[in-house]
């Protein structure tokens, strides 16, 4: 039990890979949080994991974020990881990007992850221990077109993820990212074969990864293992990216 008595948070954690993240931490004896805006579902996969929690939260507006932090503190006095996981898409290519389109995306994937970060890093100062794993995508790394927001919300995350690891190592807080790949999910599922073939070909290990996959990576890098380990991003795609 790599975990045992350590509070976990996730945000996204209702569906896909947060879920999943959710379910094996817990399964190491974490107290996990589950935070997202679907609410039937995030209750749903908390009854599901033995002795996780559900709260509803929309990562973009700040008062709800700091009610929400302050309300778990509250019932755990203690938060030991924090995954920021919660993220969109509104593809479109360039010519045709809305600002609201933009604004969407930056709103939740990356000032989300600021906001959560912000609220519970005040927390991991005082305790003197923390690990914040940050949900990035290898799009962060390579762009994609049609995807402009997508891509630059995920770069940022990159970039918080090593400023912020720089600012807390002093305090044994780690903060790293994991830049997951072409990963089965709901989101991905909507795509065409072809599409999905395409893809396949440029993947090394031949395999579409699993929400599994990721988790594992979260997992390590949330526990004693990783504790030499900060700033660092690590992909999870099968060689896409080398």
């Amino acid at each position: 039990m790599q975990l045992e008595s350590r509070v976990a948070v996730i945000t996204g954690g209702a569906t896909g890979i947060g879920a999943d993240i959710g379910r094996k931490l817990a399964s190491e004896g974490a107290k996990v949080v589950l935070c997202d805006i679907d609410t039937a579902q995030g209750e749903a996969t908390a009854s599901s994991i033995r002795g996780a929690k559900f709260i509803m939260l929309d990562v973009s507006q700040d008062n709800v974020v700091n009610e929400v932090v302050d309300r778990i503190t509250s019932e755990y006095s203690r938060i030991d990881i924090l995954v920021n996981n919660a993220g969109v898409t509104r593809d479109r290519l360039m010519l045709r990007m809305e600002r609201a389109d933009w604004d969407f995306v930056i709103n939740v994937n990356l000032t989300g992850t600021f906001l959560v970060s912000r609220a519970i890093i005040k927390l991991m100062v005082k305790q003197k221990y923390g690990r914040i794993i940050n949900i990035a995508s290898v799009i962060g790394l390579t762009g994609n077109s049609g995807q402009a927001n997508y891509a630059a919300s995920k770069a940022g995350i990159i970039g918080f993820t090593k400023s912020c690891a720089k600012e807390l190592a002093s305090r044994n807080i780690t903060v790293n990212a994991v830049a997951p790949g072409f990963i089965e999910t709901r989101m991905t599922g909507n795509l065409s074969e072809e599409v999905k073939q395409n893809y396949l070909k440029m993947i090394p290990l031949k395999r579409f990864g699993t929400t599994d996959d990721v988790a594992s990576v979260v997992l390590f890098l949330a526990s004693d293992a990783a504790s030499y380990i900060t700033g660092q991003v690590m992909t999870v795609d099968g060689g896409l990216v080398m």
